[in-house]
């Protein structure tokens, strides 16, 4: 069947009719899709019947000297790799479709949404939040599907569904890398080969920290990995190395037990990048 694009909610109504009963999944892009996506993609579909894709670059989650005008855009691309998936319904609105000219509510991030990348990009994870909820209110889906790569996104859209008292079901996909190791990223196109060689830093830095054991000897570890990327040609520009408790996002104390999470970001040339690995502690 073919996939049914949309892009505002009587399309969604009628798309929904189309396409008849069972269980929807929803993962939600900004396009420019890759093989992350398409195990996202992959994952929902083994959670429901039919899965929705939305491709929308969200204006509230760019900051003022962010990328949001350059971010790539590949649509025809990204209906072609839906269709490949076996996507059943693309869902792709305007700005305007998505945001009135006076809108006045929205959601807040908390203090948790203010830590480690919050730290970095205030409003970010407001805008991540609103624009989430929007979908999900639009699409309706029984569960939704986040990739692991955005680790404080997925914890802060689980808070959310529990905070709020929604009735989907979250799943996180495990981050995809390519062969080198790099966490694959659709501004990975961005890099230049100096640029990419440099990049690579972040996920050696988080593999040697996840080889130590306790809290200062994996934070050492792969501090020492970026010190020396900080000096390579192009270096990579440290934004933070944070441990922290993967519910919360606070960094965890020397005695911590169970799941922690690696987290780096950090710019090669000019392009931002993040990482992170899933490590249990004790």
């Amino acid at each position: 069947m073919d996939v049914i694009v949309t892009g505002n909610r009587a399309e969604l109504t009628k798309a929904r009719e189309a396409t008849g009963r069972g269980r929807y999944a929803l993962v939600p892009t900004m396009g420019a899709l890759h093989e992350g996506h398409r195990s996202l993609i992959r994952l929902a579909g083994e959670q429901a019947d039919h899965v929705v894709v939305s491709v929308f670059v969200n204006p509230l989650q760019f900051g003022p000297n962010e990328d949001f005008s350059r971010y790539p855009r590949t649509f025809e691309a990204d209906l072609a790799v839906c269709a490949e998936e076996g996507v059943r319904v693309v869902f792709a609105p305007a700005v305007a479709d998505m945001y009135l000219p006076d809108r006045q509510v929205s959601v807040s991030a908390g203090a948790m949404g203010s830590v480690v990348e919050g730290a970095f990009r205030p409003e970010h994870f407001d805008g991540v939040l609103t624009v989430v909820l929007k979908l999900f209110n639009l699409v309706q889906p029984d569960v939704a599907v986040f990739g692991q790569k955005d680790a404080q996104q997925l914890a802060l859209i689980r808070r959310m569904v529990a905070d709020l008292d929604l009735p989907i079901e979250i799943v996180g996909g495990p981050t995809v890398r390519e062969g080198d190791g790099l966490a694959l990223s659709s501004r990975n196109r961005y890099l230049s080969a100096d640029d990419r060689a440099t990049a690579l830093n972040l996920s050696r830095a988080l593999r040697a920290g996840a080889v130590q054991r306790g809290p200062e000897r994996i934070k050492d570890a792969a501090r020492a990995v970026l010190e020396t990327a900080a000096r390579l040609d192009p270096p990579l520009l440290l934004d933070y190395l944070a441990l922290v408790d993967p519910a919360t996002f606070t960094e965890v104390a020397e005695d911590h037990r169970g799941e922690a999470i690696l987290a780096v970001a950090a710019k090669v040339g000019t392009t931002r990048l993040i990482d992170n690995v899933v490590l249990t502690l004790g």
